[in-house]
Formats: C-alpha cells, structure tokens, sequence
C-alpha cells in the first residue's frame, strides 16, 4: 500500500473539490481581514437610550460617516449593525426600523470616535463621523427593514463605496407605546483605502 501524502498535491489530486491543503490553501478571506491587517479598517457607534414615561414613546440614533471632498480616501462599507434593547414590566406595541441613506444631513450632531480594529495600528481615519438622536432629513433612502427587538448586522463587505464629497448613514428608530427604558443602537463599520 503506498504512503501517499495527506495534503492532496496537484500533481497527484485525490478530490475534484477544492481541498485546504497545506501548500495551496483554498481559502478564501474577506477584504476586511487584509484592510485589518493593514491598519485601514475602523469602526463607530453610537447609542440613545432613554427612560420613557407612561405613554411611551420613541427612540432615535442616526450615525453618519461622512468622505471630505478632497480626501484622497475611498470608504468601503463593512457593514452596518446595532440593536434596540427594551427593559420593561408590562406587554406593549414595539415598532424599529433601520434605514440607510445617500447623503442627508443631521440634526444637532456630535462627533464620534473612529476606531481601528487593528489595536497595533497607528493609523487614524480622514472620515468625519458624527451622531444624533434625531433622524438623517434630506438624502436618499435606498433601504428601511423592519427590526424585532435584539441585535441586528448587515454585512456589505465593500458593495457600498462612499467617494470623496459623499457620506452614507444610518438610523435606528424604536417606538414602545407604554413605560419602559427603550435604546436604539448604531454602527458602522468601513475601511478607507
């Protein structure tokens, strides 16, 4: 019997599927992994939770990372995630959307800290990256989901490409229509290259 090697070479296949071999893997990763590794990949949240009274009422987060004309940089879009979160004693309606819109402008927005997911990495991104707790006005919407309450991602692995001069964000609104403390939660993730 002969002592063939377990790794599968080209020369002599065994499988006609691709094999994870040793010498020629068939692994694919994602861009993230490499824009990771390099330092360009950064991440931004943000949160709103309030204490609603007897009647209920809605919350609201809208995150917005924007590309400075003249940056030099191009955003591809990672994804998008975030949640809402009720805390509550008694049954009530619950109603949340997520949407993403081109463009748009915030109300009374505060800026938000860009972290780099690479934690050895001394680069920082040109993005200009704010929040607030009202939703994006103007822009153009290009997707609404319905969400149920808990957690929530949309993986875009760079389909959405933000060019200099432009800006992508997203809003998480949640509504009770009783008591209860209620938070609509936000992120964004990208890499700039």
């Amino acid at each position: 019997m002969p002592n063939d090697s377990v790794f599968d070479p080209k020369n002599q296949p065994v499988f006609t599927r691709v094999t994870n071999t040793f010498h020629t893997p068939g692994t694919i990763a994602p861009p993230e992994t490499g824009a990771g590794k390099s330092g360009s990949l950064f991440i931004s949240t943000a949160t709103n939770s309030q204490n609603l009274n007897l009647l209920g009422g809605t919350v609201t987060i809208s995150l917005q990372v924007s590309n400075p004309g003249g940056s030099g940089k191009t955003v591809y879009v990672s994804s998008f995630s975030g949640g809402t979160g009720i805390s509550l004693s008694l049954l009530s309606s619950f109603s949340a959307t997520a949407t993403l819109v081109r463009g748009g402008t915030l109300t009374s927005p505060s800026a938000v800290a860009k972290t780099n997911t690479n934690f050895t990495s001394s680069n920082t991104s040109v993005m200009n990256v704010n929040s607030s707790t009202a939703a994006v006005t103007g822009g153009t919407p290009f997707l609404t989901l319905p969400l149920v309450a808990g957690q929530f991602s949309i993986e875009e692995t760079g389909r959405i490409v933000v060019p200099p001069g432009q800006s992508i964000a997203m809003t998480v609104s949640a509504s009770l229509s009783v008591a209860g403390i209620l938070s609509s939660i936000a992120n964004i993730t990208w890499w700039e290259v």
